[in-house]
């Protein structure tokens, strides 16, 4: 008895094991992609929680001020300085 028709598998079920194939491997792809990138990607912050707003900038005249009181400047220093900042003759650009 001869087999022409390779144990009655046809062309469409030639057809069906190549897509089933392509979609086997297709999917096999597409989950170690996800999983890679699962993997590399690191979270700026713990889920559920909001990331720290930045810090404010100290006012300059309150860093003068604080200077003065911890003895940095005297007071001649303190009031002379104070009145630069005020005036807004700050030091030249360059």
């Amino acid at each position: 008895m001869m087999y022409w028709n390779d144990h009655g598998t046809n062309g469409w079920g030639l057809g069906l094991m190549a897509v089933g194939m392509l979609l086997f491997w297709g999917l096999v792809v597409v989950a170690i992609v996800l999983v890679v990138r699962h993997l590399v990607q690191t979270p700026q912050h713990p889920p559920g929680t909001h990331p720290a707003p930045p810090p404010e900038r100290t006012p300059p005249e309150q860093l003068l001020a604080e200077r003065f009181a911890r003895g940095e400047i005297d007071a001649d220093e303190y009031r002379h300085r104070l009145d630069t900042l005020r005036s807004g003759d700050g030091p030249p650009a360059g």
